[in-house]
């Protein structure tokens, strides 16, 4: 039995993956592009993409969007026909011109979250206004609760008369930033299996309203075939993984970092309080017990990327910290990570991957 496609608007993805966008520099084009060509929905990570660009400390909005632009364009070239994504975070100081940028370069589809993204429709209504027939970018939150979809759905309608074309649901099982307080991340009230029953009932709300269909996709947690059989049957209509992506040899990190996942176990494993304000799973290092013990001082920010940075108070720069590790140099930085880590052992190809997924769900199927 075959994966069922996932529709979104007049997008059709054979296989209903997506995969997640990792930043710093985790998801480019790469594996958006590989993934893509085997039926997924590959996603670009926009967090500090510039960060190769040689300017990007003097114009960090200019050189950002000079990267988006490249990955996209190189993505496109890797996969014609395949669909892209961007995933750009709420709290991000270049939101808005990140989001113009993707609409601008065909991005087919735009993943926010990381904070309610009340504004997004603004941004593409007014990209859009002068040659609307161009322009064919899907909108999609990334959300936490039943509650977080209604209230953006709501806000979307009154405001600017636009409905959300999807909607991510993440549990707290995800790896990096996370929707939840730390006391909520092992609280059974709060797993995925709870939250994508009561995300697709108040979607169904939104559906009803608007006339308009509209998919739950479940992230958080998910690593197998029959993972995703499961999630399905509780409503979803795909769902969304990082951690196994990033043990491929198209993502677009160093080999350090995914041989950082291939080693990694069940102890490793961490939560973190990151300098945006937000709780994060991570891979437990020498940077990270430096960090708890005090023995990092706040340094001067010179990327300024994301708005709930406390830069005076938090001991280390996130950004830093993340093309550190995205480079190999770990000990320099952190790698975030899903909690399922400890269960990756190879690092194989994204279609190697996507027949495993595959086959685990038609064997279950079988059951």
């Amino acid at each position: 039995m075959s994966f069922p496609s996932l529709k979104i608007g007049d997008l059709t993805a054979p296989v209903p993956v997506i995969q997640g966008g990792m930043g710093v520099g985790i998801s480019l084009s790469g594996l958006a592009a590989a993934v893509a060509n085997q039926g997924g929905i590959g996603v670009i990570a926009g967090a500090m993409i510039g960060m190769r660009e040689p300017d990007v400390i003097k114009n960090p909005i200019e050189a950002n969007i000079r990267a988006l632009q490249t990955e996209l364009k190189n993505a496109r070239e890797l996969s014609p026909n395949g669909i892209l994504g961007v995933n750009i975070m709420v709290a991000l100081t270049t939101f808005k011109e990140m989001v113009k940028a993707s609409i601008e370069n065909h991005a087919n589809i735009i993943f926010s979250g990381a904070g309610l993204p009340l504004e997004l429709p603004k941004v593409l209504l007014d990209a859009c206004e002068a040659k609307k027939e161009e322009f064919r970018t899907k909108l999609v939150p990334i959300i936490s609760s039943a509650r977080a979809a209604t209230i953006i759905a709501k806000k979307w309608r009154t405001r600017f008369g636009y409905t959300p074309d999807a909607f991510v649901v993440e549990g707290p099982k995800a790896g990096g930033h996370l929707g939840f307080k730390y006391e909520e991340l092992t609280n059974p009230q709060f797993s995925l299996e709870n939250l994508v029953p009561q995300v697709v009932d108040a979607v169904k709300a939104i559906e009803d309203a608007s006339g308009k269909a509209i998919p739950v996709i479940a992230g958080g947690g998910i690593y197998t075939g029959e993972d995703i059989a499961r999630i399905l049957d509780l409503g979803a209509s795909a769902v969304q993984m990082g951690t196994r992506f990033v043990a491929t040899h198209e993502c677009d990190a160093d080999i350090r970092f995914k041989e950082a996942f291939v080693n990694a176990t069940e102890e490793d494993i961490t939560i973190i309080k990151s300098p945006v304000g937000m709780p994060g799973r991570a891979l437990m290092n020498s940077f990270i017990q430096a960090s708890r013990e005090g023995k990092r001082k706040p340094v001067k920010c010179v990327f300024h990327c994301v708005s709930t940075c406390e830069q005076e108070k938090t001991p280390y720069c996130i950004a830093h910290a993340l093309i550190a590790a995205m480079k190999g140099n770990i000990d320099k930085g952190f790698a975030f990570c899903g909690s399922n880590v400890a269960k990756v052992n190879s690092i194989i190809s994204v279609k190697e991957l996507m027949s495993s997924l595959q086959e685990e769900y038609d064997a279950f199927r079988a059951k």
